[in-house]
């Protein structure tokens, strides 16, 4: 059984991953902790807790964490370039709410803490689907219980590819680029899963989208709520299409069965204001003397990742 602790900005990719680990046998997600990202973390709260309700699996506890990045507000403002791809709710604008369920009472940084030091070491990993600003001021407060992690698993960066947020950088570090700079920097197991590995074969086409949505509730429930992030792949890749970033990350994560190019390198965190601001910059060809501090996943298995998907979404 793995055990693991979701740390999300719940939009609608987010959703599918977390349905994803909802419905592995394999799995165990002890809490979800909240931050802001693709929208802000109240409605991030909602969202998870919605995604619970639709994955009609078990309950995990959910804690609101940090409502900003490090050093500032989320930045939502438009700008060239950038599409809002999960609408304003983050869920496709489909009115979507919980019935039921509500946060949890506690703060996500004290809880996640709390945890992993009431757990025997090396037994919990964290799968990160969005700014790393609360894993960023765990590691502050309270850097011992934070050592007890198994792993950190990051959907973050251009891995050995292309941004999608500027040439060199991917949405997630590049949102809070300092927080990811602190995780980077901790001296625990990491694994970027970065935006490269959920494109070419790895991104579900037309057919495939069309067979997920008849595949039960779950599965057209994971279409519908990524309606604009498809709108937006179309545009983007000239065709129907979706690039399932944290669904990528939480498959490399929890079954890794799926991964197929994952390599470990010397990285480091540009914070800087000029335009690489938020790359994660890689040592592919291992220019640096220091030692590899991050393992790099810039490629899944397509047929064994899609039919881990179809597996853990079919609601069979």
């Amino acid at each position: 059984m793995v055990n693991i602790i979701v740390d999300t900005d719940c939009g609608s990719d987010d959703a599918v991953a977390i349905a994803m680990a909802l419905n592995d046998p394999n799995v165990n997600i002890l809490m979800a902790t909240i931050c802001a990202g693709n929208v802000p973390v109240q409605q991030a709260a909602i969202n998870c807790l919605t995604t619970i309700e639709w994955s009609k699996s078990y309950e995990f506890p959910v804690y609101i964490g940090c409502e900003n990045m490090l050093m500032g507000p989320l930045d939502f403002s438009p700008k060239p370039g950038r599409i809002k791809v999960h609408g304003e709710d983050g869920m496709g604008d489909l009115g979507l709410l919980p019935k039921r369920l509500k946060v949890s009472e506690g703060n996500a940084i004290f809880k996640m803490c709390e945890c992993l030091r009431e757990n025997p070491e090396n037994t919990i990993e964290i799968v990160t689907l969005g700014p790393l600003t609360n894993i960023a001021v765990a590691m502050r407060y309270d850097p011992e219980a934070m050592k007890r992690v198994k792993r950190i698993s990051i959907m973050g960066s251009a891995g050995l590819g292309t941004g999608n947020v500027s040439p060199v950088a991917e949405a997630n570090i590049w949102h809070d680029a300092e927080a990811a700079k602190i995780v980077l920097e901790f001296g625990v197991p990491l694994m970027f899963v970065g935006w490269d590995a959920c494109l070419g074969d790895a991104m579900l086409e037309k057919d495939e989208l069309d067979r997920l949505s008849a595949a039960g509730p779950l599965g057209k429930f994971s279409v519908d709520i990524n309606r604009f992030l498809i709108e937006a792949d179309s545009k983007r890749f000239g065709r129907p299409c979706f690039d399932m970033a944290d669904p990528a990350a939480m498959a490399a994560a929890i079954y890794p069965e799926c991964i197929e190019e994952a390599e470990d390198f010397y990285c480091q965190m540009d914070i800087s204001h000029g335009p690489s601001h938020g790359s994660l910059i890689v040592d592919k060809f291992h220019f640096s003397p220091n030692k590899p501090n991050a393992c790099i996943c810039s490629k899944l298995k397509a047929d064994v990742y899609k039919e881990y998907v179809f597996r853990t979404l079919s609601g069979k």
